[in-house]
């Protein structure tokens, strides 16, 4: 009689345990299922769940990254004027905010620059003069470059990269085949040729406001900018010695993330950009968890606003990637 009883009570303890098992809540099941998927299959429900997740996340204006939605751009902080933030191998949007708004583009023009000047194949060893030509009187920017100052076309290129020397930047265009009118007609043929569909270009330096592109054709320029070994080369340098007038002058990136070897970036192309009408902005390609991302930001103000925007958007990518399933982020 006695080990009835306890058979009973251990069948009744079984059922009870089974149906505390068939009410646990969603989010339960979501944490037991995500620390199984190292070791087993996703489920069907699994599989729906995800699917209506990532529909969420395209009607929110934000993107599944990994197992669970990251924060929106608002709660991240981001305060850049207009950005996206795109996965370079899937081509997945992860944060965009007015990625289609036409804005002046500033010295991010110089990537249009560089492809153009390398599309023609010239001789990089040949010596190129800065002239009164090249002197900004625009804007009445300054630079080391003094009229006379000669460089090779490799280290023009490498300081309008760089450093973003307007002078330099000028003096590529005024020695293109047919002159600097040739030059700029060139860019935008190149960016007709790319699908930038929003992007339109007056000058080789982005001096003047009337270049202008998106955050979401500038994600095209810059993936097509990034297949230069010497455009990544040229603006991930930290810092680069020219001889300029007869003495030593020490040229440094415009981008501190590029500059601070302890800064945790794994960058594969870089530029800056700032006029008034402008703002601050930055584009660059990067590695994230091993995979290829691509940022743009546009108009930020506050001196390190856009350096801010870039470390908040590598923090949510990478802790949501952490909660990956395999090969995804």
């Amino acid at each position: 009689m006695k080990k009835a009883l306890v058979a009973a009570l251990t069948i009744a303890s079984l059922v009870c345990a089974q149906a505390q098992a068939e009410t646990t809540t969603p989010k339960k099941k979501a944490v037991a299922s995500k620390s199984a998927s190292k070791s087993s299959t996703k489920s069907a429900s699994t599989h729906a769940a995800r699917k209506s997740n990532i529909k969420q996340a395209a009607l929110q204006g934000d993107h599944l990254v990994g197992e669970s939605l990251p924060p929106s751009a608002a709660a991240l902080g981001i305060q850049s004027s207009a950005f996206l933030v795109q996965d370079q191998m899937t081509g997945s949007v992860l944060y965009e905010k007015n990625a289609s708004a036409v804005v002046p583009i500033a010295s991010i023009t110089k990537l249009m620059t560089a492809m153009v000047s390398l599309d023609a194949q010239p001789g990089l060893h040949d010596v190129m003069t800065i002239s009164e030509e090249d002197v900004d009187m625009l804007k009445g920017t300054r630079s080391r470059l003094k009229v006379g100052t000669q460089l090779t076309r490799e280290e023009m290129l490498r300081l309008a990269l760089m450093s973003s020397e307007n002078r330099a930047a000028s003096a590529l265009s005024r020695y293109y085949p047919g002159g600097r009118p040739a030059f700029v007609a060139a860019m935008n043929r190149k960016a007709q040729a790319l699908g930038l569909v929003d992007t339109h270009f007056e000058d080789s330096t982005g001096l003047t406001s009337a270049n202008v592109s998106s955050a979401r054709d500038l994600v095209k320029m810059v993936a097509a900018a990034h297949q230069y070994p010497l455009i990544r080369e040229f603006t991930t340098t930290a810092e680069y010695d020219v001889i300029v007038d007869g003495r030593v002058q020490e040229f440094h990136n415009t981008n501190s993330l590029v500059r601070n070897e302890n800064s945790g970036w794994d960058i594969g192309l870089s530029k800056t950009g700032f006029i008034n009408e402008a703002g601050k902005c930055l584009v660059m390609q990067a590695w994230f968890n091993r995979k290829p991302i691509i940022i743009v930001l546009l108009d930020s103000w506050g001196k390190m606003t856009r350096i801010g925007d870039a470390n908040r958007i590598k923090k949510a990518v990478e802790r949501y990637a952490q909660n990956a399933k395999p090969n995804t982020i």
